[in-house]
């Protein structure tokens, strides 16, 4: 059941939607591509990202074609609730480098009548599900997964095969370091 927030004299329902996919698959598009629709709605919109995200840019969310929106950058999931004042619309990338506490941050939103947009990756290099996005995807009302093409052999691509030896779950990195593979090509890379 939604919490209904008033606003302008009006009701307003929160939810959660969330975007997964493998790496170049899209998912930083899709998120912008909503967060600037909600924009031309007239919305108040703001976005968050992890602090550790320097790839593109300090304090924008880039999309591998280039694509750009402001962003605010956050070291955890609770400073988004004590900096998401006065809005209508949350969106959050890089979802999978915040803490556990992220899915209880979105549903606190929601509740208060907010639209939350995450988007991240829902598996790591390993194919393993990864950080808080099972949880967030667990309670969402909306959850879109989106595919890349893989590199092997033309298919839709889920997973994010690591090229390097790293070990460490996070390891930023572009096309040198990742590419995207589907099932049988990804299991061949795995034996």
């Amino acid at each position: 059941m939604f919490l209904e927030k008033k606003v302008d004299g009006t009701n307003r329902k929160g939810w959660v939607e969330v975007i997964v996919g493998s790496m170049f698959s899209g998912k930083t598009e899709e998120l912008i591509r909503r967060l600037k629709r909600a924009k031309i709605a007239q919305q108040r919109v703001e976005i968050f990202k992890p602090t550790i995200d320097v790839r593109y840019s300090e304090e924008q969310v880039v999309s591998h074609d280039s694509n750009a929106i402001h962003s605010t950058p956050v070291s955890n999931s609770a400073e988004i609730l004590l900096l998401a004042n006065d809005v209508d619309v949350v969106g959050i990338d890089e979802a999978q480098f915040f803490d556990n506490g992220l899915a209880d941050v979105c549903n606190t939103l929601a509740n208060n009548g907010i639209r939350v947009i995450a988007a991240g990756l829902d598996m790591d290099f390993r194919g393993k599900p990864f950080g808080p996005i099972p949880s967030l995807m667990a309670t969402a009302e909306y959850v879109s997964k989106v595919h890349a093409i893989c590199m092997h052999c033309g298919e839709l691509a889920q997973f994010s095969y690591r090229k390097s030896k790293a070990e460490n779950i996070v390891l930023l990195g572009e096309k040198d370091v990742y590419e995207p593979l589907c099932r049988r090509c990804f299991n061949a890379q795995n034996p």
